[in-house]
């Protein structure tokens, strides 16, 4: 679900909830303006979009604290963002930007000129050096932090439009903008529309600039939609873990030996190389470095920052090397593991039979495979409150013909009450 957050009825998201709608992707709206309660954690959301508001946040920083709080959860899991305006400053502000007075308001058409950085940017590449667009700015503006990549600047108001990070965008023009937005801007504001220097420039009077803006608004706002759409599953694995990786350890400390015993099931020898794939906090790198001694070399890949950070805080760094990346797109070449460990990452990766192919791409044939859980199938599924699924991807009459498919022989299948293993060979490539 893509949230969408309103401060004013007259700043919808317009363009932007077309153009993610036409993509298929589902909108969810929250109108502060109305009464409603900004969401306070990002678990369901594969996008958060933060529209504009009559307000700067020079003047009111502490009443956005929920739509800050909000921004700085997306931003820890890498929750793609667009802000607008107001939403753009937040946005700023959130990431360790401040704020300040401006130069004074800004309110009409008017150019902006992009930078060298947006020529490679995932958004702004197509969008020309200069663009006439709508701005409807008060006094107020931000200083970006260090971490921000200006896209856009104007003679008056320098941060025009930014990156922070890889996932998050601010503009401060209106972008979305069509003519009828422009137009309920100019008649929810009259004082802000009289203060214009050309009070006609607060109206969309332009033709030929409105059909340039519509062109390249299209452009940034498609690429938007298909950056979130190609990350959905990814986004949402990362904001479930994100914000449980500060007390996974605590929560599952009793389940550690249970991983142990497993990792040892994979009777690995001295100086081979093993992959704990999902690794999370880094509960069984302990145990996979002590079969394979000083001279093997263990990794762990999560797609979690969060879950790396808490797996430095345990002291797992020192058991093997620590890897942010895709379960499902592994930066490490053919056969270059002798093992693979999977603690019920399975369930949660959009394409099981891809994953499995993906791990038997890196490993030797020969190698060892183990996919293991602490607690059952059906001990899963009653803790739930559902009943088996048949099509479970690790029901045995599925992940036998599966793993067989991409180059694995299941070689031992246990579905206990307290526990789940699968184990499994490389068969020659």
């Amino acid at each position: 679900m893509i949230q969408v957050v309103e401060h004013t009825p007259q700043e919808g998201p317009y363009a932007v909830g077309t153009t993610l709608g036409r993509a298929g992707l589902p909108v969810e709206v929250c109108r502060t303006w109305a009464g409603d309660r900004v969401p306070d954690r990002v678990d369901d959301m594969v996008a958060l979009v933060v529209m504009g508001g009559p307000d700067s946040v020079d003047a009111d920083t502490v009443g956005h604290g929920a739509e800050l709080a909000l921004l700085r959860a997306a931003l820890a899991a890498e929750v793609p963002v667009l802000g607008v305006c107001l939403g753009a400053q937040l946005l700023a502000i959130a990431a360790g930007g401040a704020a300040r007075p401006g130069t004074g308001a800004r309110i009409g058409w008017g150019d902006v000129r992009t930078t060298a950085a947006a020529l490679t940017d995932p958004l702004f590449a197509a969008v020309p050096q200069r663009l006439r667009v709508p701005h409807w700015h008060s006094g107020g503006t931000v200083d970006l932090p260090a971490t921000a990549t200006l896209l856009a600047s104007c003679e008056h108001h320098p941060v025009q439009a930014f990156r922070i990070g890889g996932s998050a965008w601010g503009i401060r023009f209106h972008l979305e903008a069509a003519a009828a937005a422009a137009y309920a801007l100019a008649g929810a504001h009259p004082e802000g529309a009289a203060s214009a220097t050309d009070p006609t420039a607060a109206t969309p009077t332009e033709p030929m600039a409105r059909a340039a803006l519509t062109r390249h608004r299209d452009t940034v706002l498609t690429c938007f939609a298909a950056y979130v759409a190609e990350r959905a599953e990814r986004t949402a694995t990362r904001a479930f873990f994100t914000r449980r990786a500060a007390t996974w350890e605590e929560r599952f400390a009793d389940d550690a030996p249970r991983y142990a015993a497993a990792a040892e099931r994979m009777r690995l020898r001295p100086g081979q190389r093993v992959l704990d794939v999902g690794c999370g906090t880094g509960r069984v790198l302990p145990t996979l470095r002590t079969q394979v001694g000083d001279r093997g070399v263990v990794v762990g890949v999560d797609l979690t920052p969060a879950m790396l950070t808490a797996a430095v805080r345990e002291g797992r760094a020192g058991d093997g090397s620590l890897l942010l990346a895709d379960a499902c797109r592994l930066p490490l070449p053919a056969g270059a593991m002798d093992g693979v460990f999977s603690a019920g990452l399975i369930n949660h990766v959009p394409d099981p039979a891809a994953a499995l192919r993906e791990w038997a791409r890196v490993t030797t044939s020969g190698g060892v495979l183990l996919l293991f859980h602490p607690s059952g199938r059906a001990e899963r599924a009653a803790r739930h409150g559902r009943p088996l699924d048949p099509d479970d991807p690790l029901a045995e009459d599925n992940l036998r013909p599966a793993l067989l498919t991409v180059g694995w022989d299941l070689t031992s299948y246990e579905d206990g009450p307290h526990h789940f293993l699968a184990h499994a060979s490389r068969q020659d490539a």
